[in-house]
């Protein structure tokens, strides 16, 4: 039988496989880079081209070092942030937009998994410096090029869209 009642089921399992498998991706591939920097760069910095240099820092806070220390706090608000990220997959138009909230569901992940296993007193593990710019790694990139991304996405939108999206149900 073909044709049946799952019309955009099909097309809805192929951006939740597209936002799940970036989001792996970027959860194995920073904390892979994590554990490196850790192991090899202890407490030498190491220069690579210009002013990007490899910095091994630990970050108690969110962005900036913004809430340094508010460790249980910044968990809770990660995990909700997580949760809410996953419902929106639900709705998410496209495979460009469902590996945009992959990036930052795997960066959230990423950052998330530093503060609860791997016991550095709920920092996360920083290691990218470039120039002026406050030492960061791979999940945080993720969450903003994904955020970027999905932001252009978004306005791209039909207006009449943005608004049935965001209206009641």
């Amino acid at each position: 039988m073909s044709g049946g009642g799952d019309g955009g089921a099909r097309p809805r399992r192929s951006r939740w496989r597209v936002l799940l498998i970036v989001a792996g991706a970027v959860v194995a591939a920073d904390q892979a880079t994590k554990t490196l920097a850790v192991d090899e760069l202890g407490a030498r910095p190491v220069h690579v081209l210009g002013p990007l240099s490899l910095h091994l820092a630990y970050n108690t806070g969110v962005a900036f070092s913004i809430g340094a220390g508010w460790t249980l706090p910044i968990v809770l608000l990660v995990a909700v942030l997580v949760g809410v990220l996953l419902g929106y997959g639900r709705s998410v138009d496209g495979a460009g937009a469902a590996a945009a909230l992959g990036l930052v569901l795997g960066g959230a992940l990423g950052n998330l998994g530093d503060r609860l296993f791997r016991g550095h007193g709920g920092a996360v593990v920083d290691f990218v410096r470039v120039g002026f710019w406050p030492t960061f790694n791979l999940a945080d990139a993720a969450i903003v090029c994904g955020g970027a991304v999905l932001a252009f996405s978004i306005s791209r939108r039909p207006p009449a869209r943005r608004a049935r999206r965001s209206g009641p149900a």
